[in-house]
């Protein structure tokens, strides 16, 4: 899977997840970017693109991404 696929698919995710069709999602977004993006609202982030993608990820990947761009870079590794 590309990672501008995989970028595409999350941005669908962030807009649903956020409530925010206007949301544009990039390689160097952080939470600190989405006014939205709270402890629980990322819990459910995790939870859809685990869905979206048919993927696990544990809570040490989770932690150790530090922008979308690291999520991107473990959907792709994770979906191959």
């Amino acid at each position: 899977m590309q990672q501008d696929e995989i970028l595409a698919r999350l941005t669908e995710i962030f807009r649903k997840t956020f409530d925010d069709d206007r949301l544009t999602v990039t390689h160097d977004m952080t939470a600190a970017d989405v006014e939205a993006w709270d402890s629980l609202s990322h819990i459910n982030l995790i939870l859809a693109v685990e869905r979206a993608f048919e993927i696990r990820l544990t809570t040490r990947e989770v932690r150790a991404m530090k922008n979308v761009g690291d999520f991107v870079g473990l959907i792709a590794k994770k979906a191959a």
